[in-house]
C-alpha cells in the first residue's frame, strides 16, 4: 500500500515538474517576443530621429548663402551621410517646379491628365471635378461634379469650394483612382502659388505634362540636366515649356524626404515641406511634416 501510495506521489511531482516547465517555457517565450518588441520600437524610434535630423539639416543648407558651392539645392539630388550608426539619405525638390493644383492654368492640369493615359474625354472630365472642388460656387462644369454628384456616387462629403489644401485632397475628387492618384502626385504641389512651372528644377513628370511637349526632349532635358548637376554647373530652363514657365518669384516652399535605415534594417522616411525666409527671426516655417513610405 505503502509503495502505492508513493508511486503515486512520484507521478503527481512529476506533473507538477511538468506544469512548473511549460509555465517557464511560455513565460522565456513570452519575454523574448517583448524584449523583440522593445528593440523594434528603440530602433524605430532611433530611425525617425535619424530622418528627423535630416530634415532639419536640409532646412539648415538652405539657410547658407547662395554663393557656398556646398550649399543643397532643391534639384532633387540625394545626399547620403552617417549618423549615430544610421544611414540617412535626404533630398530636397523645390516646390516651385510642381504644378500647383489651385493656381496653374486648366491647360497644364490636363496636359498632366492626358500624361499619365488619361484619354481626353476622361483628362476634361477630372479636370472639370478639380475645378469644381477648388472654386467657390456650386455651379456644375459641363463634365465637372457638385454636391449632387458626390451624394450620388455615395460619398459622405461633398466638393470644398475652397482652395486645396494639400495635394492628398485630390484623392477625395470624383474620378481619381488611388492608382491614378499615384502617378499624379509626383507632380503636383499647392505651395508654389505659381501659374507656371520653374523647369530647371521640375520633376520629369512635370515636364511631361507641358501642353504639345515632346517627350523624347524632355527625357534628353532631364540626362543634360543631370550632368550639369553632377558638376555644380548652372542648368538653363527647359525652352519647349514656353509660356508655361515660371520664375518663381516670392518665398520660395521646398519639399524635404529624409530616409534614415539602420543597421538592422530598420527604415524610417519623413516627408515635410518648408518656406525658407530671409527673415532671421523666422527663417523656416514648417507647412507639412509627416511620415512618408521607403523606396521599394
Amino acid at each position: 500500500m505503502k509503495q502505492r501510495q508513493d508511486g503515486v506521489a512520484l507521478i503527481l511531482v512529476l506533473w507538477v515538474i511538468t506544469l512548473l516547465a511549460v509555465i517557464a517555457g511560455n513565460f522565456a517565450f513570452s519575454m523574448r517576443g517583448e524584449a523583440q518588441i522593445a528593440r523594434n520600437l528603440l530602433s524605430t524610434a532611433q530611425a525617425q530621429a535619424l530622418a528627423d535630423a535630416g530634415a532639419q539639416r536640409a532646412w539648415f543648407e538652405l539657410l547658407k548663402p547662395a554663393t557656398d558651392l556646398q550649399r543643397w539645392q532643391g534639384n532633387g539630388l540625394v545626399h547620403e551621410f552617417t549618423l549615430n550608426g544610421g544611414l540617412v539619405r535626404t533630398s530636397l525638390q523645390d516646390e516651385a517646379g510642381k504644378i500647383d493644383l489651385n493656381t496653374a492654368p486648366e491647360a497644364l492640369l490636363q496636359g498632366l491628365f492626358k500624361s499619365v493615359g488619361l484619354s481626353e474625354v476622361e483628362s476634361v472630365a477630372l479636370l472639370d471635378a478639380v475645378v469644381d472642388w477648388r472654386d467657390a460656387d456650386n455651379l456644375r462644369r459641363l463634365h465637372g461634379a457638385e454636391d449632387e454628384e458626390y451624394r450620388a456616387a455615395g460619398k459622405n462629403y461633398v466638393p470644398s469650394n475652397a482652395p486645396f489644401e494639400t495635394v492628398d485632397e485630390l484623392q477625395r475628387v470624383l474620378g481619381t483612382t488611388p492608382e491614378l492618384y499615384r502617378k499624379l502626385a509626383p507632380a503636383l504641389t499647392v505651395y508654389s502659388r505659381q501659374v507656371g512651372i520653374k523647369t530647371s528644377v521640375a520633376p520629369r513628370e512635370a515636364l511631361l505634362a507641358l501642353p504639345g511637349v515632346n517627350p523624347a526632349l524632355v527625357e534628353q532635358y532631364v540626362l543634360q540636366r543631370q550632368s550639369l548637376l553632377a558638376t555644380n554647373q548652372k542648368v538653363p530652363e527647359f525652352a519647349e515649356a514656353g509660356a508655361f514657365a515660371s520664375a518663381a518669384a516670392g518665398v520660395p516652399a521646398y519639399s524635404a524626404r529624409s530616409e534614415a535605415k539602420m543597421a538592422d534594417g530598420t527604415v524610417f522616411v519623413r516627408q515635410a515641406v518648408a518656406r525658407i525666409s530671409p527673415d532671421p527671426k523666422r527663417p523656416v516655417t514648417v507647412l507639412a511634416w509627416g511620415a512618408g513610405e521607403a523606396e521599394q
